[in-house]
């Protein structure tokens, strides 16, 4: 099935980008979440207005995840706190990365997407943890998460 992404596809490609999946996930994943139209003659034309529109936003849009790396790597670690078991160290559960974006807004940081973070494994223990986030195609900031045990 050829199709033509929309927005930014994880492992697939970026909007504007004519891709050949399966039929499956093309039509239970991507059409339904609007991640991708059907890739017709009138579709290849949106195509060309979809990249011009890009072009010129993505220059702003660079500056912009320039500025945002800035201030991540600015706040060093990031504190989060969350319900341990004590004496091990584990959690009760996981943090997630909506908890992530969280803890960044509290404290002090800029307001991140949940699906730019990505986060390596499960966090589930007390300590530290590297976390990256995917600002743009281009900029990808980095920073660590200090989990610390609710008192």
């Amino acid at each position: 099935m050829k199709l033509i992404l929309t927005t930014d596809v994880s492992g697939l490609g970026g909007p504007g980008d004519l891709v050949e999946v399966k039929d499956g996930y093309g039509r239970n994943y991507l059409l339904p979440r609007g991640f991708a139209i059907l890739a017709t003659k009138g579709a290849e034309k949106q195509v060309q207005v979809i990249r011009r529109a890009q072009e010129a936003s993505r220059i702003r849009n660079l500056d912009h995840a320039k500025e945002v790396k800035a201030a991540l790597t600015a706040l060093g670690s990031v504190p989060l706190k969350a319900k341990a078991a004590s004496g091990s160290g584990k959690l009760f559960g996981s943090i997630t990365t909506a908890d992530i974006v969280a803890a960044v807004k509290a404290a002090g940081g800029p307001v991140l997407d949940k699906r730019a973070v990505e986060v390596a494994g499960h966090i589930k223990t007390v300590g530290k943890h590297s976390v990256s986030v995917r600002l743009h195609p281009d900029v990808t900031a980095a920073f660590t998460v200090h989990v610390a045990a609710a008192s």
